[in-house]
């Protein structure tokens, strides 16, 4: 039986697994590495985050970006975007040189098994494990309108379905959405031969600015300091004191992972936007329907008006919603069982990324709501490695739940519909600290 067993191979998932091997754990890491990156971004895309805040993570700090990039003779310089490519191939690499092997498997049921797990695959016999951490990525959240949903399938997508644009060369397209990924979905699409126009809920768009140095004056550095979600005292918080955000009350925390760092498209982005994509902002999607093969779009604006769109097809960059009843892999009776924050959906889980299954970990855009907006971006991966293999050691120390020996927190709770090992009545369900 495996100690850890890693469900998805992408930045979260390699880095922990770097981690837990670090420290000495029997660890498997099982799915596709990079798959996010490699197969549901179209070519020709650039990372938003800067390059020195996009490292993954490996225990003695080796492998960043930097790294990979100086073995190629490539740049990965502070204010200068980096291609998507670039960075799918360095996760490749970290794969390669930092973590252990990856098994490209597809799991497909995470079920309890005495005091651990099984794991099923598609392409051979179930693993068991102690422990699982679930670090899916956002594939399994994807977000569509619900009068989307209804069209025939050919006539809309979400962004994350497209790796070429250019099949939509001479075609219209309206894309929804006013984050990174719909502008430069939009910019891509008007580059490629495509006729897009952007649709959007805001009544404006939002851009970032150009970064600042990193080398300035002390006084400017204090009033704006730089990090690894961005510039300013509120980013700085965010990306560095995630496990502050986890003291928070619940209802604070869904607010801070539901509205903190919206929408906004990079700076580098705004001149091939402008001049090439056109834009109804302020416009609500109230009704879609297929035409032929072409589909009408009624939108409402804030004003009340109607206003129809026509076009030939739909992408949906409307981004993704964290919510464990979408996660198809783990067993329905578990994740009935799982604490929650609040109305969010998403686990509720301990210093250590513990759900409140024991030994049932989560890394990653479910974590959000529990830790703050930097675990929906790359940066939140070394916070949470480290953090999530050492509450790994301390499970699998706690092999009494009753000996309270390991420093762990200890309460009763009452059972409950295929409640966790040891969660009957008069036994305790434990936390780390």
């Amino acid at each position: 039986m495996d100690d850890l067993v890693v469900v998805g191979a992408g930045p979260y998932g390699l880095s922990i697994a770097a981690h837990a091997a670090g420290a000495g754990l029997s660890v498997r890491l099982l799915g596709r590495p990079m798959a996010s990156w490699r197969d549901h971004m179209p070519e020709g895309m650039y990372l938003k985050s800067e390059p020195w805040s996009s490292n993954l993570s490996a225990p003695d700090g080796r492998y960043t970006l930097a790294d990979y990039c100086a073995t190629r003779g490539l740049a990965a310089e502070h204010g200068t975007p980096l291609p998507i490519g670039t960075f799918s191939a360095y996760g490749m690499w970290f794969a390669r040189h930092a973590a252990p092997e990856v098994e490209e498997v597809t799991v497909t049921e995470v079920t309890p098994q005495g005091d651990g797990f099984r794991v099923r695959i598609a392409e051979g016999p179930p693993l068991l494990t102690r422990t699982v951490a679930l670090a899916v990525g956002v594939m399994p959240f994807v977000h569509l309108p619900p009068p989307l949903r209804d069209l025939p399938p050919g006539h809309y997508s979400h962004s994350s379905g497209h790796r070429d644009l250019t099949r939509f060369a001479g075609r219209e397209v309206a894309v929804l959405g006013a984050g990174q990924a719909a502008l430069e979905t939009a910019a891509l699409l008007a580059e490629q031969g495509a006729r897009p126009c952007l649709v959007a809920r805001r009544s404006r768009l939002n851009w970032n600015t150009v970064p600042q140095p990193l080398a300035r004056p002390r006084l400017r550095a204090l009033r704006d300091p730089h990090s690894g979600l961005g510039t300013g005292w509120r980013s700085w918080v965010w990306s560095e004191l995630p496990w502050a955000v986890r003291q928070l009350p619940a209802a604070t925390r869904e607010r801070i992972a539901a509205t903190a760092l919206g929408p906004a498209g990079a700076w580098w982005l705004r001149d091939r936007f402008e001049r090439s994509v056109p834009v109804l902002l302020g416009h609500h999607l109230h009704r879609a329907v297929a035409v032929g093969e072409r589909t009408r779009l009624g939108l409402t604006t804030r004003a009340g008006e109607s206003v129809v769109l026509d076009t030939a097809h739909v992408i949906a960059a409307t981004g993704f919603t964290p919510d464990l009843g979408r996660l198809e892999l783990l067993d329905a009776g578990l994740r009935a069982a799982l604490e929650t924050v609040g109305e969010s959906g998403t686990p509720e889980l301990s210093p250590g990324f513990e759900s409140s299954w024991p030994g049932l970990f989560f890394a990653g855009l479910l974590t959000a709501p529990s830790f703050g907006p930097s675990m929906r971006f790359v940066h939140g991966a070394g916070f949470t490695a480290g953090r999530l293999v050492r509450g790994v050691r301390k499970r699998l120390g706690a092999r009494d739940p009753l000996s309270g020996s390991t420093g762990e927190v200890q309460y009763s709770r009452g059972p409950g519909p295929g409640g966790p090992p040891g969660a009957a009545a008069g036994h305790p369900k434990t936390y780390p600290r």
